[in-house]
């Protein structure tokens, strides 16, 4: 097979364009037997005719086998090495109510990170005590509400937090968990805006200044410091950078814990996924033995029990389940450096809709979804509608060269920070996300409309008002 010069590396021109990798596709995704797409049993056509596209399709038993995996590897893992495991689900990657009680059917905790996510979660009729907070710059009011609902840990982020936090708890009666979010310096391997335990960055405290820091903690009865945490970045395929952190991060909780007991450490998330078949994402059980394993080897090596660890996975999980659809519309063939060929497909959604590939450099797959076709893969752009040059949603893929407008594109893994980060650039309303399981359909989150747009113009008079 030709492969197009524009291509990256890492793109293989396929000898068609048409199969799903098992790695980068939810787990009930495949094509029927007049080759459409089908998604938990409900095909791609019936899902279009239904609620239209834009539209975030969630494979919900996908969802949460993939919850349910994790906390059963990491409970297995960290169980053979004398300890247990609290599994929060980052809800920052995907919320809604829907989501929150699947997470928390099978056991998981939620880790919030604005007033907003905790009101979701609440309204869900999730425990606040299953909620850990979240934030660099909590406002009194966020801090306020979360102890009044009596939330789980609180994450202080900065020195200013500790007297906010106390007086609030003091003030509620409560004796509030936290923990003390630091800054390892541990340079994970991922994109610059990912990597969030970096020195010159906004989160968390330094480590050379965690004792002192945590003595202040200590010296408030309203408070109750249960350990430290950290997050070194996100979209992570080695377990490298965890380890150095589980190291300078335990060698810091063996300090901490001659004064007083220190019963957990958060290591965080920032599991990697396959957003493309070129990525290689480590298997759930793998990545619980071998955080397991440079645990209990720092421990061993330190001579102090082996705390409760926490995780924070929210991209591993929903991830992977999640794949959108579009429509296309516009095709057209752009000559490049005047020998080569890429061909545009604009589709009915963009940036709105999947922030990454504009913000990141984010890499995404893409198949037809209405039908399949014998014709030769070329390469395609897939554009979106918005008056932008950077508003693309995959930048590298090979589609039968037949793809026409009114077929409807599929893409997979867009089920972290693809809706969370939608907007309402160029006035597009927010597509709906659907929820498929077991042949049915049912929407979870409402898609906006134009109504709701003009609903917030502060000049446009309601109907039936009278001037």
């Amino acid at each position: 097979m030709f492969a197009n010069p524009l291509a990256p590396e890492w793109l293989e021109a396929p000898a068609e364009a048409n199969s799903l990798a098992s790695t980068v596709w939810s787990r009930n995704a495949a094509r029927s037997e007049s080759g459409e797409l089908t998604i938990a049993g409900v095909s791609a056509s019936e899902l279009v005719a239904s609620f239209g596209t834009p539209l975030y399709v969630v494979d919900e038993a996908d969802a949460v086998a993939r919850a349910t995996e994790i906390k059963g590897a990491f409970d297995t893992e960290f169980a053979r090495i004398g300890s247990s495991v609290k599994v929060y689900y980052a809800g920052k990657a995907f919320l809604c109510t829907e989501v929150a009680r699947w997470m928390t059917a099978v056991g998981l905790n939620i880790d919030v990170a604005s007033a907003g996510e905790m009101a979701v979660a609440l309204a869900a009729g999730v425990d606040a005590s299953r909620l850990g907070f979240h934030g660099n710059n909590k406002s009194l009011s966020e801090i306020d509400r979360a102890v009044r609902a009596g939330i789980g840990p609180i994450v202080i982020d900065s020195v200013v937090e500790i007297g906010r936090v106390a007086e609030a708890a003091a003030r509620h009666g409560r004796t509030q968990r936290v923990r003390l979010r630091i800054n390892s310096g541990v340079h994970a391997s991922t994109h610059e805006y990912l990597a969030t335990a970096r020195e010159d960055q906004k989160f968390g405290v330094p480590l050379t200044e965690a004792e002192a820091i945590v003595a202040q903690i200590r010296s408030h009865s309203s408070l109750e410091f249960v350990g430290i945490h950290s997050h070194i970045g996100s979209q992570i395929f080695d377990t490298a950078g965890f380890a150095e952190a589980a190291r300078r991060l335990l060698e810091l909780h063996a300090r901490l814990s001659v004064a007083a007991p220190v019963p957990e450490l958060n290591l965080g998330g920032g599991f990697g996924i396959a957003y493309t078949s070129a990525d290689q994402a480590l298997p759930v059980a793998e990545l619980a033995a071998s955080l397991a394993n440079i645990v209990e080897a720092e421990c061993a090596r330190l001579e102090i029990p082996v705390p409760v660890i926490a995780i924070e996975p929210g991209r591993s999980i929903i991830g992977p389940s999640t794949t959108t659809l579009y429509t296309a519309g516009t095709i057209k063939d752009v000559l490049v450096d005047g020998e080569a060929v890429r061909k545009y497909v604009s589709v009915d959604g963009g940036m709105s809709d999947n922030l990454r590939t504009a913000l990141y450099a984010a890499d995404y797959s893409a198949r037809l979804a209405n039908r399949v076709s014998d014709a030769a893969p070329e390469l395609v752009r897939i554009a979106g509608k918005h008056c932008e040059a950077g508003d693309i949603v995959v930048r590298a893929e090979y589609l039968p060269g037949d793809v026409e407008p009114g077929d409807i594109v599929a893409v997979p893994a867009t089920g972290a920070y693809g809706w969370a980060m939608s907007n309402n650039y160029n006035y597009l309303a927010r597509p709906p996300v659907v929820a498929v399981r077991d042949g049915k359909a049912r929407i979870i989150v409402r898609g906006e409309t134009e109504n709701d747009l003009l609903s917030r113009d502060a000049g446009i008079t309601p109907s039936g008002d009278s001037e």
